[in-house]
C-alpha cells in the first residue's frame, strides 16, 4: 500500500504537513513542558478556526512567541502585544494574543504548585492514555468527554482563557492524553 493510499483520521499526501503532524504527533502521549504550553496556546488559537489554518501558521507562531518559552512570553509589555497584533503570520486577535500571556504566567503557577505541568494535566486522565472501546470512526468521535469538562472547569478556575472543553478535548487529542485514531487509520492501536 502506497501512502497515499494508507487510511489516516485526517492529512495526506495533498497536504503533506498535516499528514506529518498526523503521523508524528496526534494522540502520541506528550511529556514536554514547552510542548505543552504551545498546544495550550495553539489549540485556543484554533477556536472559531481549522486546525489545518494554525498548522501551517505554527512555525510563525514559534519565532514570534520565542518557541512558546512560558517564562519569556509571560514577560511580554504592551509592546509585545502590538507587535504580535500586527504580525500578519499569525492571527491578529487580540483577546488570542492577550491570552498566550496570560495563560503563559498562570502555566508558571501550575509548574509552581505541582511540579511540572505534566503531573497536573495528565491528572485529568489518571495518567495515561485513554482510548474509546469498539469500532471508532470520524463520526462517533466525540467533541467533548467528562474529562475535558473537568479540566475546563478547574483551568477556568485558575484563570486560564480559551480553555473551553471542546478546545480541551482537542488538546487531549493533539498531546496524546486520548487516543482517537479511528479503527482504519494506520496509526490505530492494536486492541
Amino acid at each position: 500500500m502506497t501512502q497515499s493510499q494508507e487510511i489516516r483520521c485526517f492529512g495526506g499526501p495533498d497536504d503533506p504537513l498535516m499528514m506529518a503532524y498526523h503521523d508524528d504527533e496526534w494522540g502520541t502521549p506528550l511529556h514536554d513542558e514547552r510542548a505543552f504550553f504551545e498546544f495550550l496556546c495553539l489549540e485556543g488559537a484554533q477556536a472559531g478556526l481549522s486546525w489545518r489554518t494554525i498548522l501551517h501558521k505554527r512555525e510563525r507562531y514559534r519565532q514570534v512567541f520565542d518557541d512558546f518559552d512560558a517564562e519569556k512570553v509571560a514577560a511580554y509589555t504592551e509592546a509585545d502585544r502590538q507587535r504580535l497584533l500586527a504580525d500578519a503570520g499569525i492571527v491578529r486577535n487580540k483577546l488570542k494574543v492577550n491570552s498566550f500571556i496570560v495563560n503563559a504566567q498562570l502555566f508558571l503557577d501550575v509548574q509552581k504548585e505541582f511540579g511540572t505541568f505534566d503531573s497536573y494535566i495528565w491528572g485529568f486522565t489518571g495518567h495515561k492514555t485513554q482510548r474509546r472501546t469498539g469500532e471508532l470512526t470520524m463520526e462517533n468521535t466525540p467533541v467533548s468527554t467528562p474529562e475535558s469538562d473537568a479540566m475546563t472547569k478547574d483551568l477556568k478556575k485558575r484563570g486560564f482563557k480559551f480553555v473551553g472543553t471542546t478546545i480541551c478535548y482537542a488538546f487531549m487529542q493533539a498531546t496524546g492524553m486520548v487516543n482517537d485514531h479511528i479503527s482504519s487509520c494506520i496509526k490505530a492501536p492494536n486492541v
